[in-house]
This record gives structure tokens, C-alpha cells and sequence, in this order.
């Protein structure tokens, strides 16, 4: 699987009630998943596969504390179209 962009994350300390993850689709087909506010990061071969990771993720990023309620994935398409 390619390698996927990072970019800085900003914490947030308190309980939320929703965490968001930016869903990007490779060029080799996979996902990658990393979240808006938190540093929680994965990646996958299919959309099932990534559903089960980021909240495996998640879990482990919250251990000790309480999760949150819920978990967005919003998938993020970035196509480039040719004008002649």
C-alpha cells in the first residue's frame, strides 16, 4: 500500500461526542484513515477492513478514558479532470 500524507493534529481534551476521520482512497486501491482532532492513524485493503480498524484504533487510543459516542468516516475524493 502507498504511503499515506500526515499532517498536524490538534488535540482535544475533552469527551466529544463525535470523532471524525479523513477517509483517502490510495492509487493502489487501500484507505487511509486519520483523524481530525486526535492522533489516531490506520489504514486498510477494503472499506470493511477500515471500518474494524479505526475502531480498533480508537479503542486503543482511548484505553483509560472514555470513547466517544460516535465515529464519522468521511471519505475524501480528489480527481483532476483534463480540459483541452
Amino acid at each position: 500500500m502507498a504511503a499515506c500524507r500526515r499532517r498536524p493534529v490538534m488535540p482535544y481534551h475533552r469527551r466529544m461526542p463525535e470523532l471524525v476521520f479523513e477517509i483517502v482512497q490510495e492509487s493502489d486501491g487501500g484507505y487511509c484513515a486519520e483523524c481530525l482532532t486526535e492522533s489516531i492513524f490506520t489504514e486498510a485493503d477494503t472499506w470493511d477492513e477500515l471500518r474494524g480498524n479505526v475502531l480498533e484504533a480508537t479503542s486503543a487510543f482511548f484505553f483509560d478514558r472514555p470513547r466517544p459516542d460516535r465515529i464519522r468516516l468521511h471519505l475524501v475524493r480528489d480527481e483532476t479532470l483534463l480540459v483541452a
